[in-house]
């Protein structure tokens, strides 16, 4: 079953970007097989796929580092020709700053950029027009860095994580206001329901060390459940680890990387330990499995059936391949890079129709 599966992708691609490469990488869906390489400016961070324009946006936030621990913000996107793999433009947003997150609305032709907040201002999210490449708006969220922005499927309800903010932001799209914001204790990665009903929020903020790891010190690690209609909190999802991202697929499974670390004598740190692909399903709830991924799952995706899931574990700079029924491990790509971290963003590329 799990070959005929693989069979069914073939044509497909899959995109991955190297923190440090600085590259994004392209592999065969069905095969592994890697296709090509292109370098582009330090240092990448998130993709996204834009299937009307068959163009990849590659978000730039740093020189070097990232969040709360870098050597400058940068201000580009990288667009990328996902079927020639060729570097079509790099669009400037300055003075905004520090591009992380990625989100598409197709049907209106809008990407939505999260970018980070100076002493003049608040982060945000700017608007771009995907035909022309270029910025035609901006809607504050009020913290000082919206990392994550997702979208509902109807493409009128927008969602921003703040990792050091007590809330996450809901915006309207169309009418580019903050309507509300919802307690969350520093957020992480974030994911619209499938039907758009609930916003999935991994919390709190990831910190590590002893002061991260102290009891009672901060809250317990869970995914908070969000209904956007009322902007409350209306359930936790318990996870044994911290969180960074959050996914949900077409067939409604809620895919949630934790990171573990391991203790290491004279390290106030420790070291990463393997990671975890936790299951849930989107309706009811339940918790459907986990499986073991590499170091520091950082990013996840999924083929566009539902069948597959992509881990991108950023310390041992891989892809895992789950099939998400058996929660088995298909395969590992290993990612290039040139220094830390390495895997990074991703995107799924279907094959040209």
């Amino acid at each position: 079953m799990q070959q005929s599966v693989r069979a069914q992708l073939a044509g497909d691609v899959v995109a991955v970007v190297s923190q440090s490469g600085p590259t994004v990488s392209f592999y065969d869906a069905a095969t592994d097989r890697h296709l090509d390489t292109v370098e582009v400016i330090a240092e990448p961070h998130e993709l996204c796929f834009d299937p009307t324009q068959r163009l990849l946006w590659c978000s730039t936030a740093y020189d070097s580092g990232y969040y709360h621990a870098n050597t400058g913000r940068r201000s580009e996107l990288t667009v990328i020709d996902a079927d020639t793999r060729r570097v079509v433009e790099v669009v400037d947003l300055a003075p905004e700053h520090g591009p992380h997150g990625l989100a598409l609305d197709p049907v209106r032709g809008r990407l939505y950029v999260s970018v980070e907040g100076s002493t003049d201002r608040p982060g945000g999210v700017v608007v771009i027009d995907t035909t022309t490449r270029r910025p035609i708006g901006r809607i504050d969220t009020d913290a000082p860095g919206p990392h994550w922005f997702v979208i509902d499927p109807t493409g009128t309800v927008g969602c921003a994580s703040n990792k050091e903010a007590p809330f996450v932001s809901l915006v309207d799209l169309e009418r580019g206001t903050l309507t509300a914001k919802v307690e969350v204790p520093g957020s992480e990665g974030l994911a619209f329901s499938p039907d758009g009903s609930k916003v999935f929020v991994a919390a709190p903020y990831a910190a590590f060390g002893p002061a991260g790891d102290a009891p009672g010190a901060r809250p317990a690690p869970g995914v908070r459940v969000i209904d956007p209609r009322t902007a409350t909190v209306t359930d936790t999802l318990a996870t044994d680890h911290v969180m960074l991202p959050v996914h949900a697929t077409a067939t409604g499974k809620l895919l949630v990387g934790e990171v573990r670390m391991e203790p290491v004598p004279d390290s106030q740190l420790g070291r990463q330990a393997p990671g975890r692909l936790t299951v849930f399903a989107t309706d009811d709830h339940a918790r459907l499995g986990s499986v073991e991924v590499g170091l520091a799952p950082l990013t996840i995706t999924s083929s566009p059936d539902g069948q597959l899931g992509y881990v991108a574990c950023a310390a041992s700079s891989t892809v895992d391949v789950v099939h998400l029924d058996t929660l088995e491990r298909l395969a590992r790509l290993e990612i290039p890079k040139r220094g830390e971290p390495g895997a990074h963003g991703m995107a799924y590329i279907p094959r040209n129709p």
